[in-house]
């Protein structure tokens, strides 16, 4: 992988190409290579489109200040996301995005909903009217679905939040219990447990921080009466991408911890969420956070066997390693690595892009020379 912003729309044209192409013709459940138990099946094409939409969402709202042949890129993945979203949610279409059959429906509608909320006026606003009937009907059935008691309470949050951008019903129960619970479930120093217990893995990145912004910001709108839970949230949220950041080894490796490695450099999801929100911490240089991710984006989305011969994304960490893959993870659950493109939605001038390469934290310390000191987030309680 070569560098700079070129580099990551390149990897984004790489990862999306197969997916949208077969997305907008209609052929994706056919299209979409499977590994993974067969009963994952069902879940695949949905898993695919939400999660490659998750990360490419900011990217696809970017408005003007895009050169060619970015642009024409961008536009026409674009094109094939709404298509393809018009074809699949059409109400009376043949249902190749599962939202009900099952639980794992619950969890992609709901990062499917985070998608488009994240980019309401280039993949929200234009759906036609049927369509969007058809994306009502989906989320409504998800209601159906048990969440587990974990992070699994963010996805019906993010549901309601998205029915009510959308002008409908929506529940306040499900928000509640989610930003309830996660404040009971903080254990300190930015980090929430995964449910009552704590989970040595990067859950934090891939789901929690970054669908507890998504729900606290989405509701806002509509109701104030979590607002004084915002200043604490996002302080744990900036302290969070501290530590990701300082996991990130000069080489641009970082541990393999815990379980759904196989979504690869997705989960450094939440540092790309903060510093496309503009809100990373004091002690982060935009530069050094982009040398980071692309330095992880270069060793494991460059590693020979992470695409397969037909362009589309094998399972694995560095490679394909298929036998890494949790019992829940199939092909279409390896988009997720598309989480760690978030930044593509910052315009090429701003200072994530045009800031000079910098250092981060663990290749300044390695080699000697001086970086900030870590430091430790006391307990913080909202208003």
């Amino acid at each position: 992988m070569e560098r700079g912003r070129a580099a990551w729309v390149a990897l984004a044209g790489r990862m999306a190409g197969p997916v949208l192409g077969a997305f907008s013709a209609g052929r994706l459940s056919s299209e979409l290579p499977h590994e993974g138990g067969e009963d994952r099946r069902a879940y695949a094409a949905l898993e695919a489109v939400a999660r490659l939409l998750l990360g490419l969402a900011p990217w696809f709202g970017l408005g003007a200040g895009l050169g060619e042949p970015e642009r024409a890129l961008r536009d026409g993945l674009l094109e094939q996301a709404r298509g393809g979203l018009a074809r699949a949610l059409d109400p009376g279409a043949s249902g190749e995005l599962n939202f009900s059959r099952g639980r794992q429906p619950l969890v992609d509608a709901a990062l499917l909903a985070a998608a488009l909320l994240r980019a309401p006026r280039a993949l929200l606003d234009p759906l036609p009217a049927r369509t969007r009937a058809g994306l009502v009907e989906a989320l409504r059935a998800t209601r159906a679905i048990e969440p587990y008691w974990n992070n699994w309470l963010l996805f019906p949050a993010v549901v309601e939040v998205c029915l009510a951008r959308l002008g409908q019903e929506w529940r306040e129960a499900p928000v509640a219990a989610a930003l309830r619970m996660h404040e009971e479930w903080y254990v300190g120093d930015g980090v929430y447990s995964d449910g009552p217990r704590l989970a040595l893995d990067y859950y934090n990145s891939i789901m929690i921080h970054p669908l507890l912004l998504e729900v606290l910001d989405g509701i806002a709108p509509v109701t104030r009466r979590w607002e004084g839970h915002r200043a604490a949230f996002l302080e744990r949220a900036r302290r969070h991408a501290e530590s990701l950041e300082r996991l990130i080894s000069p080489e641009g490796t970082y541990p393999p911890l815990g379980r759904s490695l196989a979504y690869r450099a997705g989960v450094f999801h939440h540092l790309g969420v903060m510093a496309w929100r503009r809100d990373l911490p004091p002690s982060l240089e935009p530069g050094a956070v982009r040398c980071a991710l692309e330095a992880v984006l270069a060793r494991q989305m460059g590693a020979p066997g992470t695409f397969d011969a037909g362009g589309w994304l094998t399972l694995g960490f560095s490679g394909h390693q298929a036998g890494l893959a949790e019992d829940y993870v199939c092909t279409g659950s390896a988009y997720f690595a598309a989480a760690a493109l978030v930044p593509l939605g910052l315009a090429p001038g701003e200072p994530f892009w045009a800031a000079p390469d910098a250092e981060w934290t663990s290749r300044r310390l390695w080699a000697g020379r001086e970086a900030s000191r870590d430091r430790k987030l006391e307990a913080t309680l909202p208003d």
